[in-house]
Parts: structure tokens; sequence; C-alpha cells
């Protein structure tokens, strides 16, 4: 009988054993959940980050191509503001020559 007892008592740990380890499986089954549903919405919220990304790229670059034409124009003003300084002085210095 002493050989039925003993194994009746390692038959019960190890039921006990198994509702432990059914009981975890439960519970990581239940986080897993609770994982897959946070990935979800961190997903989703990546996405809706890589878009406004993406609109803020295309902000940036409509302004920075804005900005080229606009600096291109004032360099271009530039540069002829300073050919009509530079022909005003050689009228001027023509017109001071007559003076003297």
């Amino acid at each position: 009988m002493d050989e039925c007892d003993a194994l009746n008592s390692e038959n019960y740990m190890l039921k006990d054993a198994y509702a432990e380890l059914k009981k975890d499986v439960i519970e990581l089954e239940h986080e897993k959940k609770i994982l897959k549903s946070e990935k979800i919405e961190l997903d989703m919220k990546n996405l809706v980050l890589h878009g406004d990304l993406d609109k803020i790229k295309e902000t940036l670059s409509a302004k920075e191509e804005a900005f080229v034409a606009e600096l291109t124009k004032l360099e271009n003003e530039s540069l002829e503001l300073k050919h009509k300084v530079e022909s005003l002085l050689v009228e001027n210095n023509k017109l001071l020559e007559k003076l003297k």
C-alpha cells in the first residue's frame, strides 16, 4: 500500500502542478490578447504619425521650393540694381568730368 499511497500522492501533486500550469497558460493568453490590442493601437498611431510626417515633409518641400524661387528672384533683382548703380556711377563720373 505504501507504493500505492506514494503514487496517489505523486498523482495529486502532478494534478496540482497541471492545474497551476493551466492557470498560468490562461493568464498568459489573456496577457497576449492585451498585448495584441495594445500593438494594434500603437500600429494605428504609427500610421497616423507617418501620415502627419509625410504631410510635414510635403509642406517643407513646398516652402523650400518657394524660398529658393524667391531667393533667386531677389538675387536677380539685386544684380540688376547693382548694374544700374554702376551705370549711374559711370554717368555721374562722365557728368563730373564735363563740369570740370
